[in-house]
């Protein structure tokens, strides 16, 4: 029982080890194009020992409807930005979308994990959206708003946006 326990353990060091976790994540990080989704933002740490009180994400292109899911103890506020040209949706004429959703609150202690859902259709095309999110603590703060280029993939970045991959629509 010891040894098994052991191993447990050993496992769990090195999966810790993982730089992902360090980061915050989409979960899931995968769905089909063109279709309704929700997911969560996983931040799962402060900054440096301090707690979160603030998480913003930056909505990428192409994500015309999202909201934003409700936290006990957390404020949501809403940056609308317009359309350079209006779309026509399901509903109607779409002039401006989502920009920006923050939750203000918390704390979120840093020895704890927390997400942050949106529920959102997503765009019609496959390929790959990233969400920079800056993850505001009572000192510091987490930039992970970088995104991956030529040279460099996601895990190699020090803060690197979640992202959510869009496969072929089913």
């Amino acid at each position: 029982m010891r040894k098994i326990a052991a191993a447990l353990a050993g496992a769990l060091l090195l999966a810790g080890a993982s730089p992902a976790l360090g980061h915050v994540t989409a979960d899931p990080d995968q769905a089909p194009a063109d279709s309704w989704f929700r997911t969560a933002l996983r931040i799962s740490h402060g900054c440096a020992g301090s707690p979160t009180v603030a998480v913003r994400v930056k909505l990428p292109d192409g994500v015309l409807s999202v909201r934003p899911q409700l936290k006990p103890g957390w404020e949501i506020s809403i940056i609308e930005r317009k359309l350079d040209q209006p779309i026509e949706g399901p509903h109607g004429t779409i002039t401006q979308v989502i920009d920006e959703i923050a939750w203000r609150g918390g704390p979120l202690p840093d020895a704890y994990f927390d997400e942050f859902g949106l529920s959102m259709r997503l765009p019609p095309e496959p390929g790959i959206l990233y969400f920079p999110t800056v993850q505001e603590c009572e000192e510091g703060v987490h930039r992970w708003i970088e995104i991956p280029t030529g040279d460099k993939e996601w895990d190699d970045l020090e803060e690197p946006a979640p992202f959510v991959t869009l496969t072929p629509k089913e």
